[in-house]
């Protein structure tokens, strides 16, 4: 029986702990909405959503994956079960939507998860009390993430679906949603446009407000920097990724880190971005890369004023030209790039220009 969850009430603004971004907990202030961010010219250009016809509601599968699809055409949904040790072993993230799930739901709720991999985050709902409906396209994930939750005593309370997540309706009314397709800036894996269709179909299907997402908002952010590209006295400028620790050897800040998007996953969401960034440095040096940086705020605590985060890997570019600034000069950030697209896509749009 769908028993209506708390929808949370204000929006929030962080107080973001920008010199180290591993705190699964942040303060919180709450305001009406998340406001767009300053001196960001971000056109964030929702594009036309055309998703699959959604199958009838609680099919047992509803556009399981085609042997026609390919890995990176699909990567978000479509994660082979070799590199879910990773996500698992990684305490960050697990914690994290561990204490946001905890927070947010209720036993007796109905929590379905979109893209559920190895039922990890599912168990966490199920050992609420929650009905748990767990959705995942890869056939070789579905039949292991059932072992799995067998094994832990929760197949009793989990319905393992295989199923395209961004064309599945549940067969009633959920309360809480949880989605964990992320990757920085949003690139390669299919969030924005799994949760898109996702409400769309479930408008169709139910009246009412949306459920409850985990998570509830992301937000993007750039900046430049300096970036050691010198491995044992060969000079390579490749892209890369490293751990969520914005003071880190090997990276000189030049300006502060800036947020260029905030995605507050209820509203609607931008698939397209082209942004042109006005910033000033706080340092003088040579900007030969930029970084780019998501937080994903995945419950707030109201009671204890807390905002639940977890931080995707930073990602650095290098410019295909480095330049110089002098200390409180402005220059402009420019990039343009699609929601779940390529590295290299971004990559090739990324620039600084000085200005006088």
């Amino acid at each position: 029986m769908h028993s209506p969850g708390p929808r949370p009430g204000p929006r929030i603004s962080l107080a973001l702990n920008t010199r180290r971004l591993l705190g699964s907990q942040l303060p919180v202030v709450p305001v009406p909405h998340i406001p767009s961010p300053q001196g960001a010219v971000a056109l964030n250009r929702p594009a036309p959503l055309v998703p699959s016809p959604a199958a009838p509601a609680g099919s047992a599968s509803q556009n399981p994956v085609s042997a026609a699809d390919s890995d990176e055409h699909l990567l978000g949904q479509y994660i082979p079960l070799l590199y879910h040790y990773n996500m698992l072993q990684d305490a960050d993230r697990v914690q994290a939507f561990q204490a946001a799930i905890n927070t947010v739901v209720q036993p007796g709720m109905h929590v379905l998860e979109l893209g559920g991999g190895t039922g990890i985050l599912s168990s966490f709902a199920a050992r609420r009390g929650a009905r748990v409906t767990c959705v995942e396209r890869l056939p070789a994930l579905v039949e292991a993430s059932r072992g799995f939750l067998a094994d832990n005593g929760l197949d009793d309370r989990v319905t393992v679906v295989h199923a395209d997540a961004a064309r599945y309706v549940p067969d009633s009314p959920v309360d809480v949603v949880v989605c964990e397709m992320l990757h920085v800036a949003l690139l390669r894996e299919k969030q924005a446009q799994v949760i898109r269709a996702f409400k769309q179909n479930y408008r169709s299907a139910f009246d009412g407000a949306l459920p409850t997402f985990i998570p509830e908002v992301s937000i993007l952010m750039a900046q430049p920097v300096h970036q050691c590209f010198d491995f044992a006295g060969y000079h390579a400028p490749v892209p890369s990724f490293h751990a969520p620790v914005l003071e880190r050897e090997g990276t000189a800040e030049l300006a502060a880190l800036s947020a260029y998007a905030n995605i507050d996953y209820a509203e609607t969401i931008p698939l397209d971005f082209a942004v042109a960034m006005r910033m000033k440095a706080d340092v003088a040096g040579q900007i030969n890369a930029l970084r780019f940086v998501t937080q994903n705020v995945l419950a707030v605590d109201m009671q204890k004023q807390q905002a639940i985060t977890w931080a995707n890997q930073c990602m650095v570019l290098p410019l295909a030209t480095p330049i110089s600034i002098d200390k409180d000069q402005n220059m402009v950030l420019r990039f343009a790039y699609g929601a779940g697209g390529t590295v290299e896509d971004l990559q090739q749009t990324v620039a600084v220009e000085t200005l006088a």
